[in-house]
């Protein structure tokens, strides 16, 4: 099994460079399996839309994972409820709209998604350890032992990402960072099997300050007033990994990261 998944895809400039990378991508790497997004800086950074979801579901996207800045559009709330293809952290309280693990289906294959949040540097939530603890088993049981599970971890701090991934070694297909919207050096394969690295980066706009743009952001840090934040729409690039799993067992056998400048492509 081959999934390829792309980082944060924030504000328009990510969704321009995401419709233009994945053709790319699949001629120069080839097919996958499934293709997963990180989606919840979509929507002019906060959130997502329902337009935005039918969109990514066009360019082929099979599946969405998010983070804590999903609930920052309440219109979206609906689509989290009655949508199979879109995550949400499931350790926030189950009365939260929707749903943070699944198993989702493509051409015979089934892969599990569980998508997870941090606590360091984050707001206050349940615990993630015990939280995949109870879903990663609750994903077996329905789709088996050797069910491959793809985790997105949505954190901050690299230490409690990497505590993850040795947490699950062995239990999930792997472990995939997001949240810093700076991709990480560190891809790996743990030694029971499961692939991971810190953070998949960002699919967005690199010449700016983690997508957004210099000159918005600059305020805030020199004079510590509020400002608005506006999109870079320069140095347009897709941040991304590739996961290849083995279909016998459902364990990883190797990652690789994926950088691509998307200004000027087609």
């Amino acid at each position: 099994m081959r999934i390829l998944f792309s980082g944060d895809v924030a504000w328009n400039t990510g969704r321009k460079a995401l419709a233009v990378a994945l053709p790319v991508i699949k001629r120069e790497y080839g097919s996958f399996d499934f293709i997963l997004v990180n989606c919840e800086n979509a929507a002019h950074g906060k959130g997502m839309t329902d337009r935005i979801f039918d969109g990514f579901i066009e360019l082929g996207v099979d599946a969405m994972t998010s983070g804590n800045h999903i609930w920052d559009k309440p219109a979206f709330f609906p689509v989290l409820d009655a949508e199979t293809r879109v995550f949400r952290p499931a350790n926030y309280p189950p009365s939260c709209p929707g749903r943070g693990h699944g198993i989702i289906e493509r051409k015979g294959k089934r892969l599990g998604i569980l998508n997870i949040e941090g606590q360091v540097f984050m707001p206050p939530i349940d615990s993630p350890f015990e939280c995949a603890d109870v879903l990663v088993d609750e994903l077996k049981a329905e789709g088996g032992e050797n069910l491959p599970i793809f985790v997105d971890f949505h954190a901050e701090a690299t230490s409690e990402k990497q505590a993850m991934a040795y947490y699950l070694d062995g239990r999930v297909s792997a472990v995939i960072g997001t949240h810093t919207h700076v991709q990480t050096a560190d891809e790996r394969v743990f030694p029971k099997g499961t692939a991971y690295i810190s953070d998949a980066g960002m699919t967005g706009g690199h010449e700016g300050i983690l997508g957004v743009s210099y000159d918005s952001v600059m305020p805030k840090f020199i004079q510590g007033l509020p400002c608005k934040f506006e999109a870079s729409e320069d140095g347009a690039a897709f941040n991304g990994v590739i996961v290849e799993v083995d279909d016998e067992s459902g364990l990883a056998e190797r990652i690789e990261r994926v950088q691509l400048k998307t200004e000027g492509l087609t």
